[in-house]
């Protein structure tokens, strides 16, 4: 059954995930503390927009946001982010951009990474 009071509908839907990983930025001015290995409890989160099919009420289901992150966090999680190809300097901007390039063929309606690297910092990525 369609809803026919379902109006024309453009939404974002955004699902939270995390992982812990440890790592070093190379890059940083010798002596800033950055430069020591350090972990974090990231949370990242992914949102994805569109429009609402009218017959099934929603955009999309969330377990296919969970299906495409899945074997990503999988990747980060527990490991040593600087041994990963892609992210030999893995600053959470670099991260963000990581996931959205892995994200952005599998996960239709992509519309933006959020990488907390702690409580009160944050990066967003919308793609190029």
């Amino acid at each position: 059954m369609i809803c026919k009071s379902l109006q024309p509908m453009h939404v974002r839907l955004t699902k939270d995930f995390s992982f812990e990983s440890a790592h070093t930025l190379p890059n940083v001015p010798e002596g800033h503390k950055c430069g020591r290995m350090h972990g974090h409890s990231f949370k990242v989160e992914v949102s994805v927009e569109g429009e609402v099919d009218p017959h099934m009420g929603w955009l999309m289901d969330h377990s296919e946001i969970s299906l495409a992150v899945k074997p990503i966090i999988e990747e980060l999680d527990h490991n040593y982010l600087n041994d990963i190809p892609g992210l030999e300097n893995p600053t959470f901007e670099i991260l963000a951009a990581w996931i959205w390039n892995r994200l952005k063929p599998v996960l239709p309606g992509l519309a933006e990474i959020v990488i907390c690297e702690t409580a009160s910092a944050r990066c967003s990525y919308r793609g190029n």
